[in-house]
């Protein structure tokens, strides 16, 4: 069980507790107040918890091994509960603004200040936290260097080559820390300046950021699910292992496709001239073993052809 639970995305695993215990400190805190926008941030922190209990075990599915059934493997299942998450976050969304829009039209005083204050201070620690986590799991992924704030620029250049889950807990984190810094300005002001109203204000700000986040995650898992190209780095990186042998002239073509956090590569590969087919073999597997040695690397089919005197693989690039 434990070694099947190792399996998990742990940027998903640590967000998931995480914002268990802000919705938990929140929601106390919300309704011994009574703020909007403490409500609001309460319930972004459930739809957080619920997300990433969902792309937890999504990623964990991700990596069961391919069947005869299912012979590509399940990578993109980890899409599939991505845009289940991206759901709960859309009605979250629209309760979020649909509480704010209530308060708006009818503002009243929030109750216990100094808790709603503590709680929201606290939850800024916790996201701020999960959030630096989840770049440094990207900098991982991404087989990176960084160290320092040199983590956050290199993070934020290669999120795109970071497994969906991770990308998921780094734009959510992202609106969290934002959330809550709003929550806590929102209910600050309003107490100070007796304009209620802006309690409303901060929830519907929340709700609309809540909205944008769900359309670029959805959009993302959505071309995941379809298939998607991978991205040049991991192609520039799997061309220069090809081409590295010193039997292999050319590339003909290659396509590389992602599956979750894995890539499928398929590719014709130009010999030097004059080989047996026998020894023309023992190259291409030779060459494909090299390239699933990349841990990204999930699956190659390559054939090969003799050279043709052309350099194709310069001009794709191109």
């Amino acid at each position: 069980m434990l070694t099947w639970l190792k399996k998990g995305n742990r940027s998903a695993a640590t967000a998931a507790a995480g914002n268990f215990i802000i919705a938990l400190s929140k929601g106390i805190a919300a309704f011994v107040s009574g703020s909007g926008s403490m409500l609001a941030t309460t319930v972004h922190s459930v739809a957080d918890t619920l997300n990433q209990l969902f792309v937890f075990f999504g990623s964990i599915l991700a990596e069961k091994e391919p069947t005869r059934r299912f012979p590509a493997g399940f990578g993109r299942t980890v899409n599939l509960f991505v845009l289940i998450a991206v759901m709960i976050i859309g009605i979250m969304a629209y309760e979020t603004i649909k509480e704010g829009w209530n308060l708006i039209q009818n503002p009243h005083p929030s109750e216990h200040i100094l808790i709603n204050a503590s709680v929201l201070v606290i939850a800024i620690l916790i996201d701020g936290y999960v959030l630096w986590k989840a770049m440094k799991e990207i900098v991982r992924e991404a087989r990176e260097e960084a160290s320092g704030l040199g983590i956050i620029k290199s993070s934020i250049t290669h999120v795109g080559l970071a497994s969906p889950p991770t990308r998921l807990v780094f734009y959510e984190d992202i609106i969290a820390t934002l959330s809550s810094l709003l929550a806590l300005i929102a209910v600050l002001v309003s107490s100070w300046t007796g304009i209620y109203m802006l309690d409303g204000l901060g929830a519907i700000i929340i709700g609309i950021l809540l909205t944008g986040i769900a359309i670029k995650i959805g959009y993302e898992n959505t071309v995941g699910l379809i298939g998607v190209a991978a991205p040049k780095m991991i192609q520039e990186r799997v061309a220069h292992i090809i081409l590295d042998d010193p039997d292999v002239v050319d590339i003909h073509r290659m396509r590389i496709l992602q599956e979750g956090r894995q890539y499928h590569v398929e590719s014709y590969i130009e010999l030097r001239k004059g080989l047996s087919l026998a020894a023309a073999d023992d190259i291409k597997f030779r060459v494909m073993e090299k390239v699933l040695n990349d841990p990204d690397i999930d699956d190659v089919t390559m054939g090969i052809l003799e050279s043709d005197g052309k350099r194709d693989w310069t001009k794709e690039k191109n």
